[in-house]
């Protein structure tokens, strides 16, 4: 599965029968999945079937579905006649006629129809089946352009953070092959200020040793380049195999920036202690980077 960033956005339009649908997804960075549905009101009782939707091909992210729709087609309908209300119509006029003779009885056909439901329009169109399944070949339309936004950035990055991997690579393999070499300078700068000090007489080999093992045990960082070998193994694994892995990378980010912190702060050695400041920095920048993938 390919990476997907967590930005993009998907614009799809149908066409049924005179009815146009048209829907727009935006998608911008959250840690979780936050969902903003704008559907006029007419469908508005399909706004939890559009939910489950997005729900169904997006894990992480802001996301606002915008959905308009138009009846191109124009009102569909029958008119009907209800022949036994116009009978009661017409009796009470014709009694009305009675009892006011002094008034003229001039009822027509189309005063009649004018009397209350005698004449009544009905509405016919599709029905809610047929909207929901128009509605949902659309968002997923739209939810396909969405991904291939996200895929094909989610793709930049991914190249730009295995970059980055490989450059911590070599930071890690500078300070491997420095470290080793703090202990034996420390021993000569030791032996040098204690002889010094001691003048003709003979060094004490033995505390001479002691205290060297002491100096590199405090010093020492093989520990902490193992973990940050097996970190950037791990990364890189994760990179390779995609999918939704945004929480994963940013778990494994964390644990290297812990390693780097104690490499740092164990660094007795200017050299080392340079590799680490950019080490950090990279990590750093790795973890901006990783915001922004589902």
């Amino acid at each position: 599965m390919m990476i997907r960033s967590m930005t993009g956005f998907g614009r799809a339009e149908s066409n049924r029968e005179g009815r146009k649908y048209t829907v727009e997804i935006k998608a911008v960075n959250h840690r979780f999945l936050e969902m903003n549905v704008k559907l006029p009101k007419l469908l508005s009782v399909f706004e939890a079937s559009v939910r489950n939707l997005v729900k169904e091909r997006i894990d992480r992210g802001k996301i606002d579905v915008f959905i308009t729709y138009e009846d191109q087609g124009g009102i569909q309908g029958h008119v009907t006649y209800n022949s036994e209300l116009a009978g009661e119509y017409m009796k009470c006029l014709e009694q009305l006629g009675q009892d006011f003779p002094a008034i003229r009885n001039d009822v027509s056909v189309m005063a009649l129809s004018r009397c209350p439901d005698v004449l009544s329009v009905q509405e016919t169109g599709p029905d809610e089946d047929e909207i929901l399944k128009e509605l949902t070949e659309t968002v997923r339309a739209a939810l396909d352009s969405l991904i291939e936004a996200r895929e094909a950035e989610g793709e930049t990055l991914r190249k730009d953070l295995v970059e980055k991997l490989q450059d911590m690579e070599k930071s890690v393999a500078v300070i491997e092959e420095r470290a080793p070499k703090i202990q034996e300078e420390y021993k000569s700068r030791l032996r040098e200020k204690v002889q010094e000090l001691m003048g003709e007489r003979e060094i004490d080999e033995g505390r001479l040793i002691a205290e060297v093992v002491i100096y590199a045990d405090k010093v020492a960082v093989d520990e902490e380049i193992v973990r940050l070998k097996s970190h950037i193994n791990s990364m890189s694994q994760v990179l390779k195999e995609g999918g939704s892995c945004g929480r994963k990378l940013d778990f494994i980010a964390q644990e290297m920036n812990r390693e780097a912190n104690t490499t740092l702060s164990k660094a007795n050695d200017l050299t080392i202690s340079d590799v680490a400041i950019d080490l950090k920095t990279g990590i750093e920048k790795i973890r901006e980077q990783i915001q922004n993938i589902e």
